[in-house]
C-alpha cells in the first residue's frame, strides 16, 4: 500500500477535527474533535513508521511505540476534560463554550456590581460615594 493512502486520510482526519473545534459550541463536540486530531496524528506515526521501518530494515517501530504512548495521554485527557465539563454543567447548567467565556465564579458581565456570592449590592444612598473594591 502506497503511503499517500494513510496520509490524505489522516489529513481528511485532522481537518474534520479542526473544524469540529473551530465550528462547535458543546464542550464534549469539541474534546471529541479533538481526538478526531489525535488519531490522524496517530495514523500518520503508525503509517510513516511502517513505511520508514520497511525501507530501512528497521525493527524497532518507534512510531508505533510513540502513537501507544499518545492514545494512553489521549485517555487521560478526555477523562480529566470530561470530569471539567460536568462540574462546569453543574455549575453553570450548560456546556456552551461561547457562554463559558467568565469564568469567575458568580460573575455576571450583565449585571450591576454584584459581590462575591453573585447577589447584587445595594446602590448606595443619595450624597455618598461609591467605595471602590479590589
Amino acid at each position: 500500500m502506497h503511503l499517500a493512502y494513510p496520509a490524505v486520510l489522516a489529513a481528511l482526519l485532522f481537518c474534520t477535527g479542526l473544524y469540529g473545534v473551530l465550528a462547535r459550541r458543546n464542550a464534549i463536540l469539541v474534546l471529541m474533535s479533538v481526538e478526531l486530531m489525535l488519531n490522524a496524528v496517530n495514523l500518520n506515526l503508525v503509517a510513516f513508521d511502517a513505511w520508514l521501518s520497511r525501507a530501512a530494515e528497521d525493527t524497532l517501530h518507534s512510531g508505533q511505540a510513540l502513537a501507544l504512548f499518545t492514545i494512553a495521554i489521549a485517555a487521560a485527557e478526555i477523562g480529566i476534560g470530561l470530569a471539567i465539563v460536568l462540574a462546569v454543567y453543574r455549575n453553570r447548567g450548560t456546556s456552551d463554550v461561547d457562554r463559558l467565556r467568565d469564568t469567575a465564579e458568580g460573575h455576571d458581565p450583565d449585571a450591576p456590581d454584584s459581590d462575591a456570592t453573585g447577589r447584587a449590592l445595594p446602590a448606595p444612598a443619595a450624597g455618598e460615594k461609591a467605595e471602590a473594591t479590589a
